[in-house]
């Protein structure tokens, strides 16, 4: 059965191998960029251990770091969508799954030995390629301060494993429950991407409990936001930064006694603030008259120090989802009529 499997699956591993080492001969060539850039640095510094100029690696390859991640994102879903969803599909669409199961091999050993294949052969795919991109990236990410971005986290270390394991096994169950390999291909893309965008905004952020502190807003700190106001024209700072903090939630802006701003002011000042001459910053005038009215926000945060915390839990959600998906297609393989 582990022999006719990877018959079956031999072109699409193949296909994947190569893949690969094209990936790996760019990221190593990469890493080893990095590397030079970082001696550089040092070597400007005379051997000082706390240099400053290191801080200018993450500047320079900031934009090719968020590439690097972008182009290792779409990997677990991709294996899902053409190594997962045909792998049953396929089978099922042809009816080639009847000459297994009359020649003593049950229906739960014949998906059972096409998981394990496919499944190990994803996890060796990705866990290299997020291996790569870890290493090759590991200077600029000591001097990083985004180690907790969407793009970036999903691009690390453990989640990528996890990511492509579920994948997988949701593409199999999909493929076995529409029995046609193209829907099915295409039914396990969207649902990965709608997964792959609600955990990082609607679970990731509370998979502990999160931090909280009071910060004044100043003309000063309202100037190195990156924004001020929201959608609907609500009180509020957008784009605020803590030292080695992940921002989870931040407040609207508060009044001394704890209530929100006046929308009233908050339009005034915005719209047509007291013109001082001496206002510096995106927000000029508009800082300086909104600073006047004592304000603060109430921020909810994660430490960067739970990074790793983080990718365990959040990598355990999803193996946990993925055994889960595994128990029902087990089941739902036993019970269909072939």
């Amino acid at each position: 059965m582990s022999w006719l499997t990877w018959r079956q699956f031999r072109v699409p591993a193949l296909v994947g191998v190569a893949a690969l080492a094209l990936f790996t001969a760019y990221v190593v060539h990469l890493g080893l960029d990095v590397r030079d850039a970082e001696d550089a640095y040092r070597a400007q510094c005379a051997g000082r251990s706390d240099c400053p100029r290191l801080a200018q690696l993450a500047v320079d390859y900031e934009n090719t770091s968020l590439y690097l991640a972008a182009l290792l994102a779409p990997v677990p879903g991709l294996l899902g969508m053409f190594w997962g969803a045909p792998l049953v599909a396929r089978e099922l669409e042809a009816g080639t799954q009847r000459l297994v199961w009359n020649q003593s091999v049950t229906r739960r050993r014949w998906l059972a030995v096409k998981l394990t294949v496919v499944g190990l052969a994803a996890t060796a795919v990705t866990g290299v390629a997020a291996a790569l991109v870890t290493w090759a990236m590991s200077p600029v990410d000591r001097f990083a301060d985004n180690r907790f971005s969407t793009v970036l986290f999903g691009a690390r270390n453990l989640a990528p494993v996890a990511y492509a394991v579920f994948a997988v096994v949701l593409g199999v169950l999909i493929g076995l429950v529409v029995r046609r390999t193209v829907p099915a291909m295409a039914v396990t893309a969207l649902v990965f991407v709608v997964v792959q965008f609600l955990v990082p905004n609607l679970v990731r952020p509370h998979l502990l409990p999160a931090e909280h502190v009071t910060l004044p807003m100043t003309a000063s700190a309202i100037n190195q936001a990156r924004g001020l106001g929201g959608i609907t024209g609500a009180p509020v700072v957008k784009g605020l930064t803590l030292p080695d903090a992940w921002i989870t939630d931040v407040s609207e802006l508060r009044t001394r006694d704890g209530t929100a701003l006046d929308r009233a002011i908050f339009d005034r000042c915005f719209t047509d603030p007291p013109r001082t001459g001496a206002a510096e910053g995106p927000f000029g005038d508009t800082a300086t008259c909104l600073a006047d009215h004592d304000l603060h926000v109430d921020v909810a945060y994660q430490p960067v120090a739970r990074y790793w915390s983080f990718q365990w839990l959040e990598s355990g959600c999803y193996l946990v989802l993925a055994g889960l998906l595994a128990a029902v297609a087990f089941r739902r393989v036993q019970r269909r009529p072939s």
